[in-house]
């Protein structure tokens, strides 16, 4: 019950950042790289003050815990590569965005996405049932279905950026299985991505015209942009991905893949019901099959790890 109540949660996150993020650029509230750099800052910085909380209320009571338990606790902070591939993440995701239509982005990150989460639990082991990949493969034909009309021929190197980010989600995600502390994990990992902040303005300083941030001006940035990028970082990427490493460890890397291709499900609902967004048949048929499909994965109980 926890397992599928932290992923429903976290899923929810998802599709929100997906929402935020379109809200903000689309609209042309603020810049992608601007956006990246305040959502993981907003994030680290709302992490910071609850995980200073929870640890000083932890050392309150520790005598009521147990020791190592306590120790262990304190002692889990993330690891250098989450947070190397939560930046990794984040910045080929803003540079590949504004490059790539919406449904070829889809494409190519949650193809990443599933081929890296997937292929490490085939290394580890994670024999899927015959039941299983049939739902796997349906999943992933809905999941094209509903974002194929919208996709386009992509540049390379935008479509190996997406690519790249779709990697780093995953090692990001697969990260997550070994954490004690969710919370304290995703606090320091986004605190660590802080210092690639500088290298991320020294980058754009050096290669502007190679990744579109020639036009950037900082008074460009309005305060609705501000507050999207904060909401996106300090909601949606802070607290969701701290509810996503609480269901990681309860989760295979296979079925914690699977069920990732209902965020685009999930963002479009958002987009319906908080933008406006055209409700069309293709979707309802498209959705119906990618839940449905991810359903019959997640309660196929018959795969063993061996």
């Amino acid at each position: 019950m926890k397992a599928t109540l932290y992923t429903v949660i976290a899923l929810i996150a998802f599709a929100a950042n997906s929402l935020f993020g379109r809200m903000a650029l689309a609209e042309g509230y603020i810049d992608a790289w601007s956006f990246t750099i305040m959502r993981l800052v907003s994030a680290a910085v709302c992490l910071a003050i609850i995980m200073t909380v929870y640890t000083y209320r932890l050392r309150r009571r520790v005598t009521k815990v147990e020791n190592a338990s306590y120790e262990a606790i304190l002692n889990d902070k993330g690891s250098w590569l989450s947070s190397i591939s939560l930046v990794v993440y984040a910045l080929c995701f803003s540079i590949a965005y504004v490059e790539l239509d919406t449904g070829t982005g889809a494409l190519i990150l949650f193809s990443a996405v599933q081929l890296t989460m997937i292929g490490w639990g085939i290394y580890k082991k994670e024999q899927l049932s015959a039941l299983q990949w049939a739902a796997f493969i349906v999943a992933v034909i809905g999941f094209v279905y509903l974002m194929l009309p919208s996709a386009a021929v992509p540049s390379l190197s935008a479509a190996t950026l997406m690519a790249i980010s779709g990697v780093a989600w995953g090692v990001y995600s697969i990260c997550g299985k070994s954490c004690i502390s969710p919370l304290r994990a995703t606090a320091f990992n986004f605190i660590r991505s802080l210092t690639a902040v500088p290298m991320l303005l020294f980058i754009a300083m050096l290669y502007l015209d190679d990744i579109g941030l020639e036009n950037i001006n900082i008074s460009d940035i309005t305060i609705t942009g501000i507050l999207l990028a904060c909401a996106s970082g300090a909601l949606a990427s802070g607290m969701g991905y701290s509810i996503w490493y609480m269901a990681m460890p309860l989760l295979k890397n296979t079925q914690a893949a699977v069920v990732q291709l209902c965020v685009p499900v999930l963002a479009a609902i958002l987009g319906v019901v908080f933008l406006s967004e055209q409700l069309t048949m293709q979707f309802v048929v498209a959705s119906t099959v990618i839940l449905g499909a991810v359903l019959v994965f997640i309660l196929n109980k018959k795969a063993v790890k061996v």
